[in-house]
């Protein structure tokens, strides 16, 4: 037995809809402006130029269905996204053999303190300050691909308050996920447990304490998280 010098750190779970099982997370990774009207949002041509990733910790998801508020920050945005997690991994995977090692597929946001990001970009630096902070990721559940079938399209969209934020079809996303899963894998090596957050519609906005954000994607139905 292994002895620490300090408690081992706490694994991260996502729950497995339909099931008492558990899905261990081991990495994530996000992709970014991954929807062209997105893209045109945020100030670049969405032309298929080679994506770009970014990675959060897995200790920054939480399962709660509430999103703390952050430090350091006046102006958080939402980013709602389906998560693809994977069951298996390795290196140079084939856009044609991506999609058999997907264990299943949930709803996250890519929660973001769009002033330090911004911050950050004008100097060149990290995104980390503003996308890889405390509870900055929640997810829903898994569903196994088993249950939903592999998922090319479908509405997703979010409400915050009742009013509608984003709305787009899954089939919007510049890179797909088999594709996405492809090109990570050249530069990373891949493996059970890692899940891919999958870009985020146009509409992103800024939430408050007390805003009610109500999640949807088709075949995954709803996640509500409250930001307090």
């Amino acid at each position: 037995m292994t002895n620490l010098v300090i408690k081992k750190p706490l694994s991260t779970y996502l729950p497995v809809a339909g099931s008492e099982s558990n899905f261990p997370v081991r990495r994530v990774y996000c992709i970014g402006r991954n929807y062209a009207e997105h893209a045109r949002e945020m100030g670049h041509d969405p032309d298929r130029d080679p994506p770009f990733f970014f990675q959060k910790n897995p200790d920054n998801i939480v399962l709660d269905g509430f999103f703390k508020y952050p430090t350091m920050s006046s102006d958080v945005h939402h980013e709602v996204e389906m998560i693809v997690a994977l069951k298996s991994g390795g290196s140079s995977i084939s856009v044609s053999s991506a999609n058999q090692h997907i264990f299943g597929y949930g709803i996250g946001f890519d929660m973001t303190r769009r002033d330090l990001q911004h911050q950050a970009k004008k100097m060149g630096r990290p995104w980390e300050v503003g996308k890889a902070f405390e509870q900055s990721a929640p997810c829903s559940e898994l569903h196994p691909i088993e249950k939903t079938g592999v998922i090319e399209k479908g509405k997703i969209s979010l409400h915050v308050n009742g009013e509608i934020r984003q709305n787009a079809d899954l089939s919007d996303m510049i890179w797909s996920v088999p594709e996405m899963i492809s090109i990570l894998s050249e530069y990373f090596e891949l493996a059970a447990g890692d899940i891919i957050l999958t870009g985020t519609p146009a509409g992103v906005g800024a939430v408050r304490p007390g805003d009610n954000m109500k999640a949807y994607i088709e075949r995954l139905g709803e996640f509500v998280v409250m930001v307090h």
